[in-house]
């Protein structure tokens, strides 16, 4: 898995680049425990559920169904969270899947359970570019960690970066092209 910072920096790239008119601060927070939460099933290891089992790490809550039922709750929330519901819907709904899809890009583990329940195969992506986060954190501090570190931030915050980057540009362009319309 990419460290669970990394796993931040798409609901952070759109919400920043979307701004808090169409992501509000608290479903950028919803967003934000959204990315993290499908490594919450780590607690299996602690459990004695085996890695490959539905319940374990990458298993049922790295799927698309996951996502999707993180979503749903969003739609039913998004008056507390601020929100229209297709925004909740929608922004939740990509926070949560796209942590499953960062780590079908890393370089270890058993993949994930994307098609779950519909496969229950692990799977990766074509190319795996981002190197694995160690699962125990004192080795997260040593020079295995450095080596994450330096391959998150070439392969996901760097692109995040120029998304938001290009975001907040097509942003300002387009509030420039609306002023210049009403204004005509």
């Amino acid at each position: 898995m990419p460290t669970i910072l990394s796993h931040t920096a798409v609901p952070l790239t759109l919400g920043i680049g979307l701004g808090n008119r169409l992501i509000p601060g608290r479903l950028l927070l919803a967003g934000i425990a959204a990315s993290i939460l499908p490594d919450l099933d780590v607690l299996a290891f602690r459990l004695h559920v085996a890695y490959s089992h539905i319940l374990g790490h990458r298993g049922l809550s790295h799927s698309i169904l996951f996502a999707l039922a993180l979503a749903c709750l969003a739609w039913l929330l998004a008056p507390q969270l601020r929100s229209s519901r297709p925004v909740a819907f929608a922004f939740i709904g990509l926070a949560t899947v796209s942590h499953p899809l960062l780590d079908m890009l890393t370089n270890g583990g058993q993949g994930v359970a994307l098609w779950w329940p519909w496969s229950a195969e692990r799977v990766f992506a074509p190319w795996r570019v981002i190197e694995v986060s160690p699962l125990d954190i004192h080795r997260v501090f040593g020079p295995r960690g450095l080596a994450v570190i330096h391959s998150e931030l070439l392969w996901v915050w760097l692109p995040a970066t120029l998304t938001c980057a290009a975001l907040l540009a097509w942003r300002a362009g387009h509030s420039r092209f609306w002023r210049q319309k009403t204004t005509s």
